[in-house]
């Protein structure tokens, strides 16, 4: 996908750190800067401004179905005439939501809910859903396997040989997991307060954690260590896509039939604007978050990629607006 880059914001050696840490949010400064041909100094340097304007932050995640911390319920929303705003504003306020897109099509919102249990999300979606007084219809698409996600995404501004090098050994294809029926392990308190500590900031030294913490630097880095290498801690780069200059960023509904479904899913998930993708129930039964440099491209898009699905039997595309909330941080839009 050729993209150009966005005026007056960033300029290219901005998108090329910020590509870099996409591949790896918590790669070497040694390692950005020989990708980016810089020096470390002006990498963390741009690093910094890029993070105090707002428009960058690097964060841990925890992998949901690598543990038993909970599950994902992907919600479709359709607000009151003139009232999508307001329900975007509360629904992103809310701490149980991981993430909310306005949107564009057959429905005004998107949002993700993040339950530990059956009973949590009954309680998130039916007893206390933020703003139900502006809200005419809900429709819940729970995601049960993951095909790809963001922290696997590569924007193409970098040559292939930088993910090789920069990538953690540990950070594989879920299309390629071998794991799936294995009984997630729980997890310890320490591990526990590290993911918390990285939803914060991801680039957080061993050092600075181990104080934070109250713990040795060596139990910190071998408690890091072996979340990284069970795939359960991964680090993203949140960023407007605009910045990196693909202006289109919107969502895919599927209904694929059954017994094509994983035939279809490892199809999309290797298309270079497949930022996430993955298995759900209901009448759509794979999902993905997706990006595009122009929306003219969705035209052929449409035909040429979502078309040629094997198993198809209907589709939907709702297009961003904005991007209000991601992987739990309230996202400022560029200027």
């Amino acid at each position: 996908m050729k993209h150009q880059a966005p005026a007056g914001t960033v300029d290219e050696l901005d998108q090329r750190i910020i590509a870099a840490l996409q591949l790896n949010g918590r790669a070497p400064w040694s390692a950005v800067a020989r990708w980016v041909d810089t020096s470390e100094t002006t990498a963390q340097r741009r690093y910094r401004s890029l993070c105090e304007r707002g428009l960058l932050r690097v964060v841990g995640t925890m992998e949901l179905d690598r543990t038993r911390e909970g599950s994902s319920m992907l919600v479709r929303v359709q607000a009151k005439p003139g009232q999508g705003l307001a329900v975007a504003d509360r629904l992103t306020a809310s701490p149980d939501v991981r993430f909310v897109a306005v949107v564009t099509g057959a429905a005004d919102l998107i949002v993700d809910f993040v339950a530990r249990d059956n009973a949590e999300m009954m309680r998130m979606l039916f007893t206390d859903l933020p703003a139900a007084e502006l809200i005419t219809s809900t429709e819940a698409v729970p995601v049960i396997r993951a095909f790809t996600s963001a922290s696997m995404w590569d924007t193409g501004l970098l040559p292939a040989e930088a993910a090789a090098d920069l990538r953690p050994s540990s950070l594989a294809s879920s299309c390629d997991r071998a794991d799936w029926d294995v009984t997630p392990q729980a997890l310890t308190s320490l591990e526990h307060e590290l993911i918390t500590a990285f939803k914060e900031d991801g680039r957080t030294p061993v050092s600075a954690l181990a104080r934070q913490l109250g713990h040795t630097e060596s139990s910190v880095a071998r408690a890091m260590e072996r979340l990284i290498a069970r795939g359960v801690l991964q680090f993203r780069t949140l960023v407007d896509p605009s910045l990196l200059g693909f202006d289109a960023e919107f969502m895919v509904w599927l209904s694929i039939e059954p017994d094509r479904l994983d035939a279809a899913g490892r199809q999309l998930a290797r298309h270079p604007g497949t930022k996430f993708l993955g298995a759900a129930t209901g009448r759509f039964n794979l999902v993905g978050h997706l990006v595009l440099p122009r929306r003219t491209d969705l035209f052929r898009y449409t035909s040429d990629v979502i078309g040629r699905l094997p198993g198809l039997i209907a589709s939907d595309v709702t297009l961003h607006l904005v991007t209000m909330k991601y992987s739990w941080h309230r996202m400022v839009r560029p200027a």
